[in-house]
Order: C-alpha cells, then structure tokens, then sequence
C-alpha cells in the first residue's frame, strides 16, 4: 500500500487534465483501443484479409502489409524524442550511438546474436506495449495534481497484468513462444522445448492467473479507494484507458476474435505513439526542420515525420528479410525503441 504522507506532496492540480486537449486525447491516445476492435471487426473476413499476394518474395495480406509497415514507422519515431531533442540526447549519447552500434555488430556477426534478438524483441514488445498504457495513465495522474510516486506500483502490476495474463493464458499463447524454435538454428535445443511446455501447463498458468488475477484487482480497486479518502484525486481520463485497454486486451490476445488479435493490438499502440511523439516533439521537428518562420511549419513538419517513418516502415517490412544488413538493422531499431522508452518518457523524473 502507498504511504499515507506521499499524497501530502502532491503537485499542484494543472488547469486540464488531458494530455494535449480534449480533442487530441480522445482521438490519439483514450478512443484508439476500442476504434481498433471496430476496425479488426470489419476487416476480419474481407478481401483486405483474405487475398494473399506476392511482394519483394515475400507473402503479404494488405492488412499484414500496412500493418507492418505501420509498426516498424512508430518504432523508428522514438528516434525524434532520442536522437532529435537538445534536451534529451546530451544525457544519453553512449546509449544513443555505441549500444545500436555494437547490437548492430552483435548481429552481422554471430548466429546466437541474430536468434536471442530475435525472440528477445517478441517478448519485450510485450512489456513495452504494457508500459506504454502504464505512462500515459501516470501522465493522466499527474495531470490531476497528484503525486506521481502514488498509485506508481499498483498500476505497474495492473498493466502488466492486464496485457501480458491474456497472452500465457489465452489464444495467442502459442504464436508468441514459437519464436524459441528458431534456437534450433544454433543448436540450443533446450529452449525449442520451450513452446511445448507452455501449451503442456496452460491450462495451470490460466487458472493461476484467474484467481491470482482476481485477488490482485481486488485489492487494486481497494487501496484506491483508501487513497481517495486520502485526497487523491481519481480522473476519468485513466479510469477509461485501463478499463477499454483492459477488456480489449482480454479480448484480442485471450481469444483472438477473427483472427486479429495481432492487428487490433499493435494497431492502437503505434497509433497512441504516434500521438505522443507528435505532441511532444512537434516544436523540436520544426525547429530541425528550419520551418520557424515558413507558413504551415506544423503540417509541413508533420508530413516530414509521416513520410519518413513510414518510408522507413516499408523497408523494414518489404525488403529487409532478403538482406541480413537491413533485417539487423531493423531489429536494432525495435530494440532501441523498446530500451529508450523506459528512461525518455518518465513522468517520475518530470521528463514528460
């Protein structure tokens, strides 16, 4: 339980308690989650779906394609906020060009590196996607005036376990731990197993979950209770992103309903991301740019970071399979993103 004298610190309350304004939030960052069900609903059994077409040797669906090319387009965005802002890249330039150097290295060179990124950027998009929800709830939070370390664990652990219970537990179990076969192609035969044995004890890992799940909730909905006593402040804002980010969590990796869980899922969070950087960083890519004093400096800016990252996009997802340089490049790009986003959005340190 949060410390009872943590809420007499708390910040003063800011004049809205949306992000950007009520507009931009609903639109980018709270509607998104259920916008996405919407559209996996529609397209699930269409042509956009079903029709497979060859591309660059490769097998596509248009939704695999845009898809695709949509993710790889938000994971080189967080390039803007690390490598762009003056205030941000001066405190971390070792982790901003030696680490990707050196991962990029790591890849061209070794077998062992190429599999363990592999599996390893599976799984950290997870916990990544998860602490996206979580930071944007704290930034709701602190929007209300409290105090950022209050409620920090308990919403941690609840989007934790709200994105990544649905995934062990659910439907989509399987197509996540499959990427341990490919330690085949070293030899590590150990971990091939890994996949099997998840699907031997799954039905344990849910049931745990259920119950742990429900005892955990339990006691989340009542330590806010008790803060509220306490003078916190409770905004609709975040109650309405975890609860639709929450369900439709449920819904898509726990039951994967038309087949979408993959596109519903990673549809709204590189679309909330999008909206976080642009609103964030809109200043600095003007400024980048030399646009301060051109007319339409904002939708010129915008449409600079639009072309690029998805330009980017459609390399990493057309192309960069047939080429190790490209692939490693691409995977050092998700890497980075999913590293850089635990220490350049922080809400606890005032960086956002």
């Amino acid at each position: 339980m949060e410390a009872t004298p943590e809420l007499q610190n708390a910040a003063p309350a800011r004049r809205s308690p949306y992000i950007a304004s009520p507009v931009y939030d609903w639109v980018f960052f709270l509607l998104p989650p259920l916008a996405s069900m919407l559209v996996g609903a529609l397209v699930s059994g269409t042509s956009l779906d079903t029709d497979r077409f060859w591309l660059a040797s490769r097998r596509f669906t248009w939704t695999t394609l845009l898809l695709g090319i949509f993710v790889h387009a938000h994971l080189v965005a967080v390039l803007v906020r690390s490598h762009l802002n003056p205030d941000v890249f001066p405190r971390h330039k070792i982790r901003f060009i030696a680490l990707p150097i050196a991962l990029f290295a790591a890849m061209m060179s070794s077998m062992w590196a190429v599999v363990i990124a592999t599996v390893v950027v599976t799984f950290w998009d997870v916990w990544h996607s998860a602490l996206q929800t979580f930071g944007l709830g704290r930034i709701y939070d602190r929007n209300q005036g409290n105090d950022p370390l209050v409620g920090r664990r308990l919403d941690f652990f609840l989007n934790l376990l709200l994105y990544i219970g649905p995934i062990v537990s659910g439907a989509t179990m399987l197509a996540h731990f499959q990427k341990f076969t490919l330690f085949e192609d070293v030899g590590a035969m150990f971990f091939t197993q890994i996949p099997t044995a998840m699907l031997s004890h799954q039905r344990f890992i849910a049931w745990g979950l259920v119950f742990g799940g429900g005892i955990f909730l339990t006691f989340y909905v009542l330590a806010y209770v008790r803060l509220a006593k306490r003078g916190y402040k409770i905004g609709v804002q975040k109650v309405f992103l975890y609860v639709t980010t929450g369900l439709c969590s449920i819904w898509a990796w726990g039951f994967n309903p038309f087949g979408q869980a993959f596109l519903i899922m990673n549809l709204f969070h590189a679309f909330q991301y999008f909206g976080l950087v642009w609103w964030s960083e809109q200043r600095v890519l003007v400024k980048r740019l030399r646009l301060e004093r051109v007319r339409f400096a904002k939708p010129i800016a915008a449409f600079v970071f639009i072309t690029v990252t998805l330009g980017y996009g459609a390399m990493a997802e057309i192309i960069a399979d047939d080429y190790r340089a490209l692939w490693s490049v691409a995977q050092t790009v998700a890497l980075m993103h999913f590293f850089y986003d635990g220490f350049i959005w922080s809400v606890r340190k005032k960086q956002i």
